[in-house]
């Protein structure tokens, strides 16, 4: 994909530069208990300031205020933080500026003209570096191009290079492997990849519309009956491709009546029991036998990509086929995208995040991107470098 880069911005010497970062981070107490996202666009912010830059104007959401200030929400935090950061690396800070949150004003999801002209007044150069944001057609996203001269910053660029290249050119075998809620959440992705992948391996609350098709009882577990003739399609088509769509054989579930989730108290039986689900029981995890064979496949791949949990991976009864997933990808021997989101955060509670050749910041827009090919931000930066090619 032909983005502009921030080569192509010409000289940024004395330009004042509109950067848009996504620094939507989580934050407990008032303390960053995840910096990723502040410390990748380090390598954007500093050499623009190493290039001479006047002054950079650096802007980011943070949560979901609902377009009116909320304390809950400032980023005062990320910018002590970013602050300290860029001061680590001998970058001059007096000419960094991070505004307050972007989603204290309505008009940023709004995508409203005013709130545009108040982002780019004054400023002569626009960088978007939000992979984690490039899905969403907002104000401070798609507004600046259409003004500015824009480039897209080194995180954006090799997000987008790291998906395209997958799409493109993966190395076989591509095995892909989705969790998640719902089927009607990622039909769109799970079309597009069988397209791509040689076999496609389905966990998470997804699974059980899938088991459905094929005939399975699901108990009380998350189910999609509007679906279930969705999936027996899927299931049909692979078949007469060739490829394949990998499904539990063995649940672990929680007995009627049983608790889980977060600020409740544990509680209920929990049992390993094959595909089907008696009734009143609630799947919550792949099983062993499952998390073996998907452990397998991403072991003898040469390409894997994965989105979503196998269960619910916050409680520890139910973690076992996610660490078993996130330690398979891991240890793969193939090239590793982790299309972030929940999938990020299980990396992190195993300690495995580092050990992945590419941790994507954004896991809706990585899914957006594998299902049409695009993005509104990324569409708006290259219309803004053809207009200079003009």
């Amino acid at each position: 994909m032909d983005l502009p880069q921030l080569e192509d911005l010409g000289p940024v010497s004395g330009k004042r530069v509109l950067v848009r970062c996504d620094f939507n981070v989580p934050i407990s107490g008032g303390v960053i208990t995840d910096d990723l996202r502040i410390r990748l666009p380090l390598d954007t912010l500093t050499w623009l300031l190493d290039q001479g830059a006047e002054k950079l104007t650096v802007c980011s959401h943070l949560g979901r205020p609902k377009g009116k200030p909320d304390p809950r929400y400032t980023i005062a935090p990320v910018r002590q933080h970013l602050y300290e950061l860029l001061a680590a690396r001998g970058a001059d800070t007096s000419r960094v500026e991070l505004l307050e949150n972007l989603r204290y004003d309505a008009g940023e999801e709004g995508n409203d003209p005013a709130l545009v002209a108040s982002l780019v007044e004054n400023e002569d150069l626009y960088v978007d570096d939000a992979f984690g944001a490039a899905h969403r057609a907002h104000a401070s996203i798609v507004g600046p191009p259409a003004f500015l001269p824009s480039a897209a910053g080194r995180v954006l660029a090799r997000e987008v290079a790291v998906l395209d290249g997958l799409l493109a050119n993966p190395e076989r075998p591509f095995i892909a492997v989705l969790g998640g809620a719902k089927v009607s959440d990622k039909l769109g992705v799970i079309e597009a990849l069988l397209e791509k992948v040689d076999a496609l391996l389905v966990g998470g609350g997804m699974c059980f519309t899938f088991l459905a098709a094929q005939g399975h009882t699901t108990g009380a577990s998350m189910l999609e009956e509007s679906q279930v003739g969705t999936c027996q399609r899927l299931l049909a088509s692979v078949a007469a491709s060739g490829k394949r769509i990998l499904l539990p054989t063995d649940i672990v579930a929680l007995s009627p009546g049983g608790t889980f989730g977060a600020g409740k108290e544990p509680d209920g039986e929990v049992r390993q029991l094959g595909p089907d689900v008696p009734d009143g029981w609630t799947g919550l995890d792949i099983g062993p036998g499952t998390a073996a064979a998907f452990a397998d496949e991403i072991a003898s791949a040469a390409t894997v990509f994965w989105n979503g949990p196998m269960g619910v991976f916050e409680d520890p009864r139910f973690a076992a086929g996610t660490k078993a997933v996130a330690e398979a990808v891991a240890s793969a021997k193939g090239f590793t995208v982790v299309g972030g989101g929940d999938s990020a955060s299980a990396l992190k509670q195993f300690g495995l995040d580092d050990q992945v050749d590419h941790l994507s910041t954004g896991g809706g827009a990585s899914l957006e991107f594998i299902e049409k090919g695009d993005l509104p931000g990324l569409a708006a930066l290259r219309q803004a470098a053809d207009r200079a090619r003009a």
